[in-house]
């Protein structure tokens, strides 16, 4: 017998930043009443501290060759990029014999193939951008038309831009992947988000989920007329989002130890006297840089903590 509910089947890159807001739209749609399949790499679903804890959500998993032993750069998206979409037919294909067909794919960012594979199997598909409308504007733009005085003016500290539908944006408001030293790390990841916004272009409808909220960022939902962006954030915790249960506790998915010793730590320090610092899980650093940011953390005075 058929299956009643729409069946979403999302896939997230395997980093830490990615799976957490996927896994929070994830349990909204269950909410609503559809069946959800939660899928991402099996290398990363074998470092996760628990399984995810979330009723109604079937995890599923697809190879990238870590988990053969392959060793790649965090940088080297290509030949992920290529083993996700063929091992992922796998999985639709699986969905598909055990009478639960895949009703639409929601794919987030670094796997613009996904799209093409819905396409080949003729299931609707949702870009999942789980940073700000205003960023991925600022990508649109640069591959449509600013790239080259971005480019250009890189190194210009006093660069300034005012992009269509944005405030003015200096420097240091734009993308790393824009202004950075590692080239290697930009080509790829320009790459792919180039060929996301290739991919969204071909589509009648041209449309992307966006971690945001309409009170947040109304012109930034609207700045780009070719692309519709639906806001279906904050993706993070209703626990933390609405205030509602100070108790939450976390639903899994966490890729490191869930230790909370740090909790009494920062409870220990006066308010407003820590700085806290993270990088994501692909940023990478020259010696000088770290040099800069621990120099920087030193000479504020302030406690840091860093992931």
């Amino acid at each position: 017998m058929a299956n009643p509910h729409p069946h979403f089947l999302i896939i997230t890159f395997p980093a830490q930043g990615h799976i957490n807001p996927a896994l929070e739209l994830a349990k909204r749609l269950i909410g609503v009443g559809a069946d959800v399949t939660f899928a991402t790499t099996i290398h990363a679903k074998s470092r996760l501290v628990k399984n995810p804890t979330v009723d109604g959500l079937r995890f599923s998993t697809f190879s990238d060759g870590q988990e053969e032993g392959v060793k790649r750069g965090p940088n080297d998206l290509l030949v992920f990029q290529r083993l996700a979409s063929e091992n992922l037919s796998e999985l639709i294909m699986a969905s598909a014999n055990e009478g639960r067909p895949i009703s639409c794919l929601i794919y987030s960012i670094l796997i613009p193939g996904a799209a093409e594979l819905a396409r080949s199997f003729n299931i609707p598909s949702a870009f999942l951008w789980i940073q700000p409308a205003t960023v991925l504007d600022i990508y649109y733009y640069y591959f449509n038309g600013f790239g080259d005085l971005i480019r250009s003016k890189s190194s210009d500290p006093s660069f300034s831009i005012e992009l269509p539908g944005l405030p003015s944006l200096s420097r240091q408001d734009l993308p790393s992947f824009f202004v950075g030293s590692d080239q290697n790390q930009e080509n790829h990841a320009l790459a792919a988000f180039q060929k996301h916004l290739e991919i969204l272009e071909q589509e009648e409808n041209p449309k992307a989920l966006v971690n945001t909220f309409d009170a947040l960022e109304p012109e930034a939902l609207r700045a780009v007329e070719k692309l519709k962006l639906t806001a279906v954030g904050p993706l993070v915790p209703s626990g933390f989002s609405d205030g509602k249960d100070a108790s939450y506790t976390p639903s899994g998915g966490d890729l490191s130890d869930g230790s909370r010793d740090y909790m009494e730590w920062l409870k220990s320090k006066p308010e407003s006297t820590v700085v806290y610092v993270s990088f994501g899980s692909i940023s990478m650093f020259s010696m000088q840089q770290m040099e800069e940011i621990a120099r920087g953390l030193l000479e504020s005075e302030d406690l840091s903590c860093g992931s």
